[in-house]
C-alpha cells in the first residue's frame, strides 16, 4: 500500500513540476545577422557570426551592377523559410535568409547551424544544386526550394 501512495503521489509531483514549466519564446531570427554589403556593415545585438555573403535584406545599399531576388516562401512543417540573392554579372554573390521557423528555441538552434552551411554551398556551387544538411532536413528542403524559385527567376 504503501508503494502505491509513493508512486501516485511522485507521478502527481511529476506532472505539476512539467504543467508549471514556462519555455522561453525566441525573439526572432538569427540567421540573417550581420555582414558587409557594398563597404558598409550592418550590426545587430545577436551573438551570431556573421557569415560570408550573409546580410539583411537591404535594396538601398547594393553596389552598381548588383541586383537582388527574393525567393518564393518555401513551407516545411516547421515553418516557412525565404531566401534573397544578391546577384552581379550573373553570380551570386550574397544570401539572405528572410524568413526560417522560428517557433521554438531548437528551430532557431537549427537555423543557426544549417543556414551558414546551406549559404556556404549557395556560394560555392553558384546553383540551388546543394546538399541537404544532416539533421536539418526539413529546413534544408525548404531552403533550397525558396533558392529553386530565385534562381529560376533570375540566373
Amino acid at each position: 500500500m504503501r508503494r502505491v501512495i509513493l508512486a501516485v503521489t511522485g507521478t502527481v509531483a511529476g506532472l505539476v513540476a512539467l504543467l508549471s514549466f514556462k519555455s522561453h519564446s525566441p525573439t526572432g531570427p538569427v540567421a540573417a545577422t550581420t555582414g558587409t554589403v557594398g563597404g558598409s556593415s550592418s550590426s545587430s545585438s545577436s551573438s551570431a557570426t556573421t557569415v560570408p555573403g550573409e546580410f539583411r535584406s537591404v535594396v538601398g545599399a547594393l553596389t552598381p551592377g548588383e541586383t537582388t531576388i527574393t525567393g518564393k516562401v518555401g513551407n516545411t512543417v516547421y515553418g516557412p523559410v525565404q531566401v534573397q540573392l544578391v546577384v552581379k554579372s550573373g553570380k551570386i554573390v550574397k544570401v539572405a535568409v528572410l524568413k526560417q521557423p522560428a517557433n521554438t528555441i531548437h528551430d532557431i538552434q537549427i537555423g543557426e547551424f544549417a543556414f551558414p552551411r546551406l549559404i556556404s554551398e549557395t556560394l560555392a556551387a553558384q546553383s540551388a544544386k546543394i546538399d541537404a544538411v544532416s539533421g536539418a532536413s526539413y529546413t534544408s528542403a525548404g531552403y533550397i526550394a525558396s533558392l529553386q524559385s530565385a534562381v529560376d527567376h533570375g540566373l
